[in-house]
């Protein structure tokens, strides 16, 4: 089922309007601001555009929340933002919802760029995860520290800067900006057989080896898809890949869609 959509999604937007566009959907839980600092400290000379998914973010919370209805709200975005055809960058479940508007309309996708596409998910995984989804703290600290447990490592302005995102208060308490049931849906839609990218469409897999979201199974399936179209790059890094080494995610992505 696709829903009507009177308006775009919440969109991000980065960059000058006259640089070329490139497309950036995040992840389970997250939201499109969580790409600012990659474009304004490393590809300035493009101009990102990142909403919040459907269930995130300040976009629609209602349902349905499946990746073929993701799909068709960002051909929306890409309508209501007058881009034609234009690299896309997703991040795993976005890369899922990434795969979906290619199948659905090639002919928007120019490029395809996966980072850590969250493609190999068992159900008792997916499971598990989905237990976690509603989070409620007692305050603005507790939400710090549980945000800091999610990104280790991460200096504390930018942990500052994603709890002031991505969380709010409600009833005297604190919880994710998202909605608990797209967030349940979404680890059900991951648990689906992914879909490759379209013959012909160049495509870059950025795999974290630390983490199983993709698998030598679909690296397979890709290349024998794609052929030369197909890059695939294999990286000591973790699944938030953009955040752990932003300039070297950068230099791929912009060597890729140059």
């Amino acid at each position: 089922m696709i829903a009507p959509m009177a308006d775009a999604l919440h969109v991000h937007s980065y960059g000058s309007i006259e640089s070329p566009p490139v497309l950036f959907l995040h992840g389970i839980a997250g939201h499109g601001a969580r790409f600012r600092r990659l474009a304004e400290n490393h590809l300035r000379d493009y101009r990102v555009v990142a909403p919040d998914l459907r269930g995130h973010g300040l976009s629609d919370r209602l349902p349905p929340w499946t990746l073929e209805q993701q799909a068709a709200d960002l051909l929306r975005v890409l309508d209501v933002h007058d881009l034609d055809s234009v690299p896309v960058v997703g991040h795993s479940f976005g890369g899922l919802v990434a795969l979906h508007l290619a199948r659905l309309a090639p002919q928007r996708v120019r490029k395809l760029v996966l980072l850590d596409p969250a493609v190999k998910v068992t159900p008792e995984d997916a499971a598990e995860y989905a237990q976690t989804a509603e989070v409620i703290r007692d305050d603005r600290g507790e939400a710090l520290a549980t945000q800091r447990h999610d990104w280790p490592g991460e200096p504390e302005e930018h942990i500052e800067e994603e709890v002031t995102a991505n969380w709010v208060e409600v009833d005297g308490h604190w919880r994710p900006r998202y909605s608990p049931a797209a967030v349940i849906t979404a680890w059900s839609e991951m648990c689906r057989a992914p879909r490759l990218p379209p013959p012909g469409l160049p495509t870059l897999l950025v795999e974290a080896t630390r983490e199983e979201f993709v698998g030598p199974e679909f690296v397979k399936a890709c290349r024998f898809t794609l052929g030369d179209d197909f890059r695939h790059a294999a990286l000591d890094l973790g699944h938030m890949v953009y955040l752990e080494d932003p300039a070297g995610i950068a230099a791929l992505i912009d060597e890729f869609i140059r």
